[in-house]
C-alpha cells in the first residue's frame, strides 16, 4: 500500500512538472500583427496570406492581418507602438520617417524600419463613362473619392491633382476606402475615384463589371515631372484588357509597396520572418496576381528608410547587402 502511494505521488509529480514545461512552452508563443488596408485593395489579401505563411513557417509565432486605412495610418500605428508591422507605400513611408513632402508639418516617425519591398502599386484613377471625365483636369467640380483618411492613396491624389493645377478645394473630395469608392461609383454617388493598389485590384474589377468605366491617364510629360520630383514614383502602364471595357493601355504612376516594422522588434524574430518570406513567397502568388511580383531580386527597391537589423542580416547572407 505504501509503495502504491509512493508511485502515485511520483506520477503526480511528473505530471505536474510536465504541465509546467508545457505551460512554459505555450507562454513562449509570440503574437504580432500586420496592418494592411481596405478589403477592396491588394494589401488585405496579400497581408492575410503573409500572416498565415509566417504562422506556418516561423516556430512559436502567431501572425494576424488587420484591415485599416493603409500607408500613412499604418506608419502612425507603428510610430505609436500600437502595431508591430504594416504595409505602406514607399513614398509615404519616407515622408513619415523624415517628416518631409506632404508630411512636412508632422513629427518624424523614427522607429520605422524596412523589412522588404514587395511589389509595385499602381495609381488607378477611375471614372464612369457617364461622368464625361476623360482627363485629370476634368475632375474640377466633380465628386471624387480620394482614398481613406491618412492613406497613401489620399497622398497620391493630392500630389497628382496639384501637378495638374488643382487642389482638393477644386473638387468635391470624399475620403473613402477602396470598397467605398467602388460602391459609390456603382451607385452613381461619385463621379471618379483614386485607388492605389496592385493590378488587377478587386474593387476596380467590381466597378467594371457593373458600370462602364474609363481609367484616366497621366500624360508622359507629367509622369516624367513627378518621377523627377519624387524618386519613389515610377512610370508604368495599366495593360489593355486588365479591366472590363478598358481596351487600351493606360499610362500611370506606380510606387513600391513596402513591409515595414517597429525598430523595437527582436532582430532574431525579424530575421526569421524575412527568411520565411523569401523561402515561401510562392504562397503569395497563389493569392493575388501581384504576388508573382514579390521577388527577392526587388526586395530592396524603393526602401528609403533604414533596414531592420534582422532583415539586413538575412540580405547580407544572400548577398543583397554587403
Amino acid at each position: 500500500m505504501f509503495k502504491s502511494k509512493k508511485i502515485l505521488v511520483l506520477v503526480l509529480t511528473i505530471c505536474l512538472v510536465m504541465g509546467m514545461f508545457s505551460f512554459g512552452f505555450a507562454a513562449q508563443k509570440q503574437f504580432i500583427a500586420i496592418a494592411t488596408g481596405g478589403t477592396g485593395g491588394t494589401y488585405y489579401p496579400l497581408g492575410g496570406a503573409l500572416a498565415q505563411m509566417l504562422s506556418n513557417y516561423v516556430p512559436d509565432l502567431i501572425v494576424t492581418a488587420q484591415t485599416g486605412n493603409a500607408s500613412i495610418a499604418n506608419c502612425n500605428l507603428i510610430g505609436r507602438g500600437q502595431i508591430e508591422t504594416g504595409f505602406s507605400q514607399a513614398n509615404t513611408t519616407y515622408w513619415c520617417y523624415t517628416a518631409t513632402g506632404i508630411l512636412k508639418d508632422t513629427q518624424p516617425i523614427k522607429n520605422l524600419r524596412g523589412i522588404a519591398s514587395l511589389y509595385p502599386e499602381t495609381i488607378h484613377i477611375i471614372a464612369t463613362k457617364a461622368s464625361g471625365i476623360k482627363t485629370i483636369e476634368d475632375l474640377k467640380g466633380k465628386r471624387v473619392g480620394v482614398g481613406a483618411p491618412n492613406s497613401g492613396t489620399a497622398a497620391d491624389a493630392e500630389i497628382i491633382l496639384n501637378a495638374h493645377g488643382l487642389t482638393f478645394d477644386d473638387i468635391k473630395a470624399d475620403y473613402l476606402s477602396f470598397a467605398e469608392v467602388a460602391q459609390r461609383l456603382i451607385d452613381g454617388q461619385i463621379d471618379a475615384g483614386f485607388t492605389t493598389a496592385g493590378y488587377p485590384t478587386s474593387s476596380v474589377i467590381n466597378i467594371a463589371t457593373k458600370r462602364d468605366i474609363v481609367l484616366i491617364p497621366i500624360s508622359e510629360e507629367k509622369i516624367k515631372e513627378l518621377v523627377a520630383e519624387i524618386p519613389y514614383y515610377g512610370g508604368t502602364v495599366i495593360p489593355a484588357g486588365m479591366y472590363k471595357g478598358v481596351e487600351e493601355s493606360v499610362p500611370a504612376l506606380a510606387t513600391p509597396a513596402l513591409w515595414v516594422c517597429d525598430a523595437k522588434l527582436s532582430p532574431t524574430l525579424v530575421y526569421k520572418m524575412t527568411k520565411a518570406l523569401w523561402e515561401h513567397n510562392d504562397v503569395l502568388a497563389k493569392v493575388h496576381a501581384k504576388g508573382k511580383d514579390v521577388t527577392l531580386e526587388t526586395a530592396l527597391d524603393g526602401i528609403g528608410i533604414p533596414l531592420h537589423p534582422g532583415a539586413e542580416l538575412y540580405y547580407k547572407e544572400v548577398g543583397l547587402v554587403k
